[in-house]
C-alpha cells in the first residue's frame, strides 16, 4: 500500500521525482560526417555514369564489328560471287574462240562437216560466255571495255574468215582458209590478245578482292580483340568500383554495427564510400549516439525507480505497523473512554442533570463512530494490500453469505432480494464478500420510504470478463454525483439521515479494480440505482507483492 501519512515519530520521505526526459538539443550542430551534400556522386550516379559510358563504348565496338562483318560479306560475296565466276566465264570464252577456230580451220583445209561442230558448239558456248561475263561485270567498266574490244577482235574474225569459211559447200577444201591463212591467224592472234587482256582484268578485279578479304580478316580480328579486351577492361573495373564503392564501405558498416549491436554504443560508425553510403552511416552513427543517451537516461531512470521502490517498501512496512498501532493501541483507549463514560453515566446518574446524560452519550457516541471509522479505514487500505492466495470463487455461495449477514435488515426493511445465476471466478473470497455485502448494504440502505427496497445482481459474460450489475428501487444517484460516491468519506446525506462512514462504494470500487475491473453508475436506470461493474482474474502489482510481509 502506498500513502502519504506517517507513523508518528517516524517521517516517511516523499517518493522521488521520476526521472525527466532527456533535454533536447537545441544548439547548432555542425553537419555529421559523411552528410550528404548536392552534387555528390552517389553509387547511383557512379553505376549510372559507368554502365553509360560502358554502353556507349560497347556500343561504338559493336557497330565497328557489324561494320567489319558487313564488310567482309560483301567482299567475299564479290569474290565468290563475280570476279571467281567471272575470270572462270573468260577462260570458257576463250576455250570457246579457239574450239571455233579449230573447227573452222579444220574444215577449210579438209572440207568435211565434222570439224564444223566445234565451231558450231563454240559459238553457243561464246554467247553463254558473253553473257555470263556482262551479267558479273555490270558494274565493271574497264573489264567490259576490254570484254568489247575482244569480242569485236573475234566478230571481225568471223566475218571475215570463220563465217565464209564455214558457209562454204562440203566436199573440197575451201580456197579462202589456204589463200588468206596468215591474214585469218593474224586476225585470231588479235583475238587471242583481247582474251587475254581480258583475264589479266579479271585476275587483278580477283587479286584485289583477295586482298580486301584479308585486309578486313585482319581488321576484324583487331576489332574482337579489341572487345574482348574492352570487355576483361570493364570486367575488371565494376569488380573494383563496386568492391571499393560498395562492398568495402558495407563491410566496414556491417563491421561497425556487430560492434554497437554487441552492446558497444560508444563505438562510432565511420562513413566511407560514396555520397549516400556516408548518409547512410552518418544516420546511423546518429541513431546510435541517440540510442546511447536513451539507454544512459534509461539507466538513470531505472536506478531512481529502484530508489523509489526501496522507499515504498520502507513506506508500506510502516504503514502496516501504523496500522497494526491503529487496530491495537488506538481503539483501546476509545473502549476505555467510552467504558468509563458509560460507568460514569450509570454511576452518577441521580447527580447529573439532563444536559450532562446528554454530553456523555455525545461522548460515547464519538469513541464508537471513531472506533468504527478505524476499522473501516483499516479494511479499505487492506484491499489488494494484505489478502490471501486467490483461488476459485463461488460468487453463489459469496452472494449467500453476504445475504445471511444482512438478514435482520432485510427482515426489518421487508427488502427482496434476488440474483441471476453466478459464476465462479478466480479471485479473493474474502474481497468478494466485502464486495457483494456492500453492494447489498448501500442498496437497502437508501431505500425509498415509499415502497419496501428491491435488490436484483445480474450476471452475463461480455468477451473475456464477467459483468455484473446491481439494481435498486431506492432513492437513487443524481448523475453529477456519480464519481463522487466512489471517493473515500464523500457523503451525500448527513449521518442522521443516513448512517455510515461514507467508505462503502469506495471500497467496492478498490475490490473491482483489484481483481481487473472498473465500476460506474448506470444514470439511464429509475427509479433508484444500478451499479455496473465488471470482474476479471486479478493482477497483483509488483511493488505490492515486493512489499507484502
Amino acid at each position: 500500500m502506498t500513502g502519504s501519512g506517517a507513523v508518528p515519530g517516524n517521517d516517511v520521505p516523499e517518493a522521488a521525482e521520476p526521472a525527466s526526459e532527456p533535454p533536447e538539443r537545441n544548439d547548432p550542430i555542425a553537419p555529421p560526417r559523411g552528410q550528404w551534400t548536392p552534387g555528390a556522386w552517389t553509387t547511383r550516379r557512379w553505376l549510372t555514369t559507368g554502365m553509360s559510358a560502358a554502353i556507349a563504348l560497347l556500343a561504338v565496338l559493336a557497330v565497328a564489328g557489324a561494320w567489319v562483318f558487313g564488310r567482309t560479306t560483301d567482299v567475299s560475296d564479290h569474290l565468290v560471287g563475280v570476279s571467281s565466276p567471272a575470270l572462270v566465264s573468260a577462260v570458257r570464252l576463250e576455250s570457246a574462240l579457239l574450239d571455233q577456230e579449230t573447227g573452222v580451220r579444220g574444215y577449210g583445209l579438209t572440207g568435211q562437216t565434222s570439224f564444223l561442230d566445234p565451231y558450231t558448239d563454240g559459238v553457243a558456248r561464246e554467247r553463254d560466255a558473253v553473257t555470263r561475263i556482262r551479267t558479273l561485270l555490270a558494274h565493271d567498266h574497264a573489264a567490259l571495255a576490254d570484254l568489247d574490244r575482244t569480242l569485236a577482235a573475234a566478230e571481225t574474225w568471223q566475218s571475215r574468215f570463220a563465217r565464209p569459211i564455214a558457209a562454204a559447200p562440203p566436199g573440197r577444201p575451201v580456197a579462202v582458209a589456204s589463200e588468206r591463212a596468215d591474214e585469218a591467224k593474224r586476225d585470231f592472234d588479235a583475238v587471242r590478245a583481247g582474251t587475254t587482256r581480258l583475264q589479266r582484268t579479271l585476275q587483278a578485279v580477283q587479286a584485289h578482292d583477295r586482298a580486301e578479304l584479308d585486309h578486313v580478316h585482319r581488321l576484324r580480328n583487331w576489332i574482337f580483340s579489341l572487345i574482348v579486351l574492352v570487355v576483361l577492361v570493364l570486367v575488371v573495373m565494376i569488380f573494383e568500383g563496386l568492391r571499393r564503392g560498395v562492398t568495402a564501405p558495407l563491410t566496414r558498416l556491417t563491421d561497425d554495427l556487430r560492434q554497437v549491436a554487441d552492446g558497444d554504443f560508444d563505438h562510432e560508425v565511420t562513413p566511407s564510400g560514396p555520397a549516400d553510403m556516408r548518409a547512410l552511416a552518418a544516420d546511423v552513427d546518429r541513431m546510435r549516439a541517440r540510442l546511447a543517451r536513451e539507454l544512459r537516461f534509461s539507466d538513470t531512470a531505472r536506478k531512481s525507480l529502484d530508489a523509489q521502490a526501496v522507499d515504498l517498501q520502507r513506506s508500506n512496512a510502516e504503514l502496516e505497523q501504523f496500522a497494526y498501532i491503529a487496530s491495537h493501541d488506538l481503539q483501546e483507549p476509545l473502549r476505555k473512554v467510552a467504558s468509563f463514560c458509560q460507568l460514569l453515566q450509570r454511576r452518577y446518574a441521580d447527580q447529573l442533570d439532563e444536559r450532562a446524560g446528554q454530553y456523555i452519550a455525545f461522548a460515547v457516541d464519538g469513541a464508537n463512530r471513531m472506533q468504527t471509522l478505524i476499522n473501516d479505514l483499516l479494511a479499505f487500505s487492506r484491499v489488494g494490500r494484505v489478502h490471501g492466495e486467490t483461488a476459485e470463487v463461488d460468487l453463489e455461495e459469496v452472494f449467500g453469505r453476504a445475504e445471511d449477514a444482512l438478514s435482520l435488515a432485510i427482515a426489518e426493511t421487508g427488502a427482496e432480494v434476488t440474483h441471476d445465476p453466478l459464476p465462479v471466478l478466480h479471485g479473493d473470497a474474502t474481497q468478494l464478500g466485502m464486495l457483494m455485502q456492500n453492494m447489498l448494504s448501500n442498496a437497502i440502505k437508501f431505500r425509498s420510504p415509499d415502497r419496501p427496497p428491491k435488490v436484483h445482481l445480474s450476471a452475463w459474460r461480455e468477451d473475456d470478463h464477467w459483468a455484473f450489475a446491481c439494481a435498486d428501487n431506492g432513492i437513487g444517484i443524481e448523475p453529477e454525483f456519480a464519481e463522487r460516491v466512489f471517493v473515500i468519506f464523500q457523503r451525500l446525506h448527513t449521518r442522521d439521515a443516513y448512517p455510515g462512514n461514507g467508505i462503502g462504494l469506495a471500497l467496492c470500487k478498490k475490490v473491482v479494480e483489484f481483481h481487473g475491473g472498473t465500476i460506474g453508475i448506470d444514470p439511464a436506470h429509475a427509479p433508484g440505482a444500478r451499479i455496473t461493474f465488471t470482474l476479471s482474474e486479478p493482477a497483483v502489482p509488483a511493488v505490492l507483492e515486493a512489499a507484502r510481509p
